[in-house]
């Protein structure tokens, strides 16, 4: 593990060298007459999508620009990550990055079509997210431990839904049925909102996803909330138990968003880029839409302090893809 981080580190601080020297004319004229096209590599309505339109909006009036989203969804992530790596590198291209593309892709996919790490330039990590455990309010479940037992008693109900293939959400599945020794069958869909309609019919499950997608159904009694994956428990839900006190110790994980932009695309854009995201998370309709209303951890880091996370994150998922045996291609 350790000769993996030096390797992945060595490889960002490459990565890093090559945007140093972008070239300087193109950041000067940089935003100039042209739209900046943001890409969401999620179906319209979940938590990438919802950020991302947030942030493009924001993002237009600070630079004076039109800010554009494109939901390019599929392969977790994959379809609209390889789409970028391809782009030109002159800023004018954005991703909307997660867990998903910039972490467990990396192990998960044996032919990814892009690498998260040398097709990249981090720009800033914008919130964690927190999951949590969902069901039919109709399963007959009301806890985990409850649902365990549902599951190892009743094999036709040992199925959980997912965002995609390669998913954070995907992998919580995983790693819950490798923890509790129960075989569970994956039903990856095409993002978040149609994996949950299924879950609250009953089609599927359970699922994991984030409480920011979640809220709408948990408010009209679609869906019942078990637990969350997080250290603690959050504010949005104070009395729902952690999935470590819900009986399944050392069950952790928090999602992340974060954005990045063509490898090669010069510093000076990023830094700019990096700035304005730090100053659009502490506006109070941004506290207010992402942090108090769908639980987000803002941050608004610096392209070195998310260049950090995803040498830490890489070799942390490639584990728990190796544990859980989980697979795609």
């Amino acid at each position: 593990m350790n000769e993996q981080r030096r390797g992945l580190c060595a490889a960002l601080a490459a990565t890093a060298a090559r945007a140093a020297w972008g070239g300087p004319a193109l950041a000067a004229d940089w935003p100039g007459q042209k739209p900046i096209s943001y890409v969401v590599p999620f179906t319209v309505g979940g938590s990438t999508d919802v950020v991302g339109r947030l942030l493009a909006q924001k993002l237009g009036e600070r630079l004076h620009q039109n800010v554009i989203v494109e939901n390019k969804p599929g392969a977790a992530g994959g379809i609209g990550a390889a789409y970028v790596a391809k782009a030109p590198a002159d800023g004018y291209t954005l991703f909307g990055g997660t867990i998903s593309t910039h972490a467990i892709n990396a192990s998960l996919y044996k032919n990814l079509k892009y690498d998260p790490v040398k097709d990249f330039e981090p720009v800033s990590l914008i919130a964690y997210l927190p999951n949590v455990l969902l069901v039919d309010p109709n399963l007959g479940v009301n806890s985990v431990a409850d649902l365990i037992a549902l599951l190892k008693r009743d094999p036709s109900k040992r199925t959980f839904a997912s965002s995609g293939a390669g998913t954070s959400t995907h992998l919580a599945g995983e790693l819950f049925s490798s923890m509790i020794g129960v075989p569970l069958t994956h039903v990856p869909y095409k993002g978040t909102p149609p994996a949950m309609v299924d879950v609250s019919s009953g089609a599927v499950t359970f699922m994991f996803d984030q409480m920011t997608a979640a809220l709408p159904l948990l408010q009209n009694g679609k869906l019942k909330l078990l637990a969350v994956t997080t250290r603690n428990r959050i504010a949005l839900a104070p009395d729902v138990p952690t999935m470590a006190e819900a009986g399944v110790p050392g069950f952790q994980m928090a999602s992340w968003q974060a954005v990045y932009a063509p490898r090669g695309t010069p510093k000076p854009i990023l830094d700019r880029l990096a700035r304005e995201i730090a100053a659009i998370v502490k506006e109070p309709e941004v506290q207010e839409k992402l942090g108090k209303t769908m639980g987000m951890e803002l941050v608004g880091s610096t392209p070195e302090e998310l260049r950090d996370l995803m040498a830490t994150e890489i070799p942390r998922w490639a584990e728990v893809v190796r544990k859980s045996g989980a697979s795609v291609d």
